[in-house]
C-alpha cells in the first residue's frame, strides 16, 4: 500500500489553513513522497501518514493503513477532539523554530510587564511624562512557569539569562537547571507562593481545563515587588476561566494579564477583554507553525520509520500530551 517509489502517502487535513503552502513545502522537503488533501469520498488505502490541524471528526478512522498522525501545533488537544481516533502513534511537533518563537514571546511579555510597558503606553496616550522611581531589577522578580515541557524549559533558560529568578510547576516532577521545580497538587501551593509573574505553557487536558480560575488566583502571592501578580497565558484558551480572570483584575487579585489565546477564537469584538485597561491581547501569535520549519523534520521521521526506526516526540494518550 505504498506509492511506486516505496513511500507511504501523506494526507493533509488542515482546517482553516492554506493547504497549498504545505503541499509546496512537502514538494521541497520530500519530492518523492505523494501528498493528498483531505478526501471527501472513500477512504484512501495508500495513505500511511496524516498531518493534521483540527481534522474533520471521523476522517482518520476511515484510513485502513494509517501508521502515524503528525500534529501541526505545540498542543494536541485539537487532535483528541476527534473521539474516533485510530490506535496509531501521534507525533508532537518539536521544532527549534517554534520553540524559539515561543521563548521570544515569553521574554517580550515578561519584560514588558516588568519594565512597566502598559503604564507607559497609557501615559503616552494621555501625554503624561512621569518616570517610575522604583523600577525593580530583573533579579528582584521571580517568574513562575506552569508547564515544563520543551517550550517551558527553553523559556526558563532565556529568562534566567535576563537575570530573572525562575520557578516551575508541572504534573510530574522535573529537574531543570537553575529552576526551582514543583510538581502535582502537593507542589502547587508552594509554586503559587513563589512568583510575581506567571507564564502558562500547559497542555490542555481534562485535568488542566480552566485551571486558571479564581481559586488559583487567590492562592498566588500578593507580597512581591509587583504587588498582585501578572498572568501571561500563551498555552491554550481552554486553560482559562475568562469570567474569573476579568473579576480577578477588577478585584486586584491580578495586576495585569497578557492573553494570546481564548476560549473562542477569533475573540468576539464585543468581549470586554478588548477595552480592559489591564489586559494585553495578541491574536494567537506567540509561536506560529511555519511550514518551512516543520515539514522537513516530519519528512525525516517518516523516512526513518519506513527504515524501521522508532518515531520520536510521541504523545502519551493517557496523559493527553
Amino acid at each position: 500500500m505504498t506509492d511506486s517509489n516505496g513511500k507511504g502517502r501523506v494526507l493533509l487535513a488542515l482546517t482553516g489553513w492554506e493547504p497549498e503552502v504545505w503541499i509546496n513545502e512537502f514538494g521541497k522537503a520530500a519530492p518523492n513522497r505523494p501528498v493528498a488533501l483531505e478526501p471527501e469520498g472513500e477512504a484512501d488505502p495508500g495513505i500511511h501518514y496524516a498531518v493534521v490541524w483540527k481534522q474533520r471528526p471521523g476522517l482518520l478512522s476511515k484510513l485502513p493503513n494509517l501508521k502515524a498522525i503528525f500534529s501541526l501545533g505545540a498542543g494536541v488537544d485539537h487532535v483528541f477532539a476527534d473521539t474516533s481516533l485510530p490506535d496509531v502513534p501521534i507525533v508532537r511537533v518539536v521544532s527549534p523554530d517554534l520553540t524559539t518563537r515561543m521563548s521570544e514571546y515569553v521574554v517580550w511579555q515578561v519584560l514588558d510587564h516588568h519594565r512597566l510597558g502598559p503604564r507607559y503606553r497609557a501615559q503616552q496616550a494621555d501625554r503624561i511624562w512621569e518616570e517610575d522611581q522604583n523600577q525593580k531589577a530583573a533579579s528582584d522578580i521571580t517568574v513562575g512557569i506552569m508547564g515544563l515541557g520543551e517550550l517551558g524549559r527553553d523559556a526558563a533558560s532565556k529568562l534566567r539569562i535576563m537575570g530573572f529568578s525562575v520557578s516551575g510547576w508541572s504534573r510530574t516532577q522535573k529537574q531543570v537547571e537553575g529552576v526551582s521545580c514543583h510538581a502535582g497538587e502537593d507542589g502547587l501551593g508552594a509554586f503559587l507562593a513563589s512568583a510575581d509573574i506567571f507564564v502558562v505553557l500547559l497542555p490542555l487536558t481534562p485535568e488542566t481545563r480552566e485551571i486558571l480560575n479564581r481559586d488559583l488566583f487567590t492562592r498566588m502571592s500578593k507580597r512581591g515587588p509587583l504587588g498582585a501578580p501578572v498572568l501571561i497565558n500563551a498555552g491554550r484558551g481552554g486553560l482559562q476561566n475568562e469570567a474569573d480572570i476579568l473579576a480577578a483584575l477588577d478585584e486586584g487579585l491580578l495586576s495585569a494579564v497578557t492573553l494570546d489565546v481564548f476560549q473562542q477564537e477569533p475573540l468576539d469584538p464585543e468581549s470586554p477583554f478588548w477595552t480592559h485597561p489591564k489586559v494585553t491581547i495578541t491574536p494567537h501569535a506567540a509561536a506560529a507553525s511555519m511550514p518551512h520549519s516543520l515539514i522537513e523534520p516530519m519528512a525525516r521521521q517518516m523516512d526513518a520509520y519506513e527504515r524501521g526506526e522508532p518515531l520520536i516526540n510521541l504523545v502519551d494518550r493517557k496523559a493527553g500530551y
